[in-house]
């Protein structure tokens, strides 16, 4: 019986589990959810590198964002001004902003500080 070439073993696709909020009027433009336990690539596959909030938020704006209005959570790629970001109750400055290294479990508050009046 002729050997059969055998397929390497596909890559099993790894998650982290994690929990995204939306406060202060943000939630309007996610479904009026506040609240989204996702499971996310623990490799971004745009950059074959650890998943990071960075893509978490261009992830937030492409993929769960129903809202057609963009610009009112991302500008250019970033989180927009105004827009305050905790990581697991810190301030995401303190964390490395979007270069921070998503871990499972991790919280992610996103609260808009800009209100109409």
């Amino acid at each position: 019986m002729p050997a059969e070439a055998m397929a390497p073993p596909a890559a099993e696709t790894k998650t982290i589990p994690i929990t995204v909020e939306f406060s202060g009027g943000l939630e309007l433009l996610f479904k009026n959810q506040r609240t989204y336990k996702l499971s996310v690539p623990d490799v971004d596959p745009s950059t074959n590198a650890a998943t990071t909030v960075g893509y978490l938020v261009k992830h937030l704006a492409a993929d769960v964002m129903v809202d057609a209005r963009k610009e009112l959570f991302v500008v250019e790629g970033s989180v927009r001004p105004g827009i305050l970001v905790l990581i697991n109750d810190a301030d995401w400055e303190l964390e490395g902003e979007e270069e921070y290294v998503l871990q499972p479990g991790d919280a992610v508050l996103f609260v808009s500080t800009l209100h109409g009046g």
